[in-house]
């Protein structure tokens, strides 16, 4: 395991050092367990802008669906054999 060193704001170190008195916890896997959710986070919206940016192409390309294509498309939700998107 590799060593980074960080700088906080007293405020927040002092609610680190909180938090970690409270779940008997060490600072150092506080700040390594919000540092994995924050990359975990970030690759996520990452992956939600390109599929932003794939459905306006889609769109900018006339690829659409009309109302009743996508109410059939949410009623089989749940089902054993759900109707494919148009994407």
């Amino acid at each position: 395991m590799s060593i980074t060193t960080i700088r906080l704001p007293e405020a927040l170190s002092e609610e680190v050092d909180r938090l970690a008195a409270e779940t008997q916890s060490s600072r150092s896997h506080l700040i390594n367990q919000a540092v994995q959710e924050y990359v975990v986070r970030a690759h996520t919206d990452a992956e939600r802008w390109q599929d932003t940016l794939a459905a306006l192409k889609s769109v900018k390309a006339g690829r659409l669906a009309e109302g009743e294509e996508v109410d059939a498309w949410l009623a089989g939700w749940g089902k054993p054999t759900p109707k494919k998107s148009h994407r």
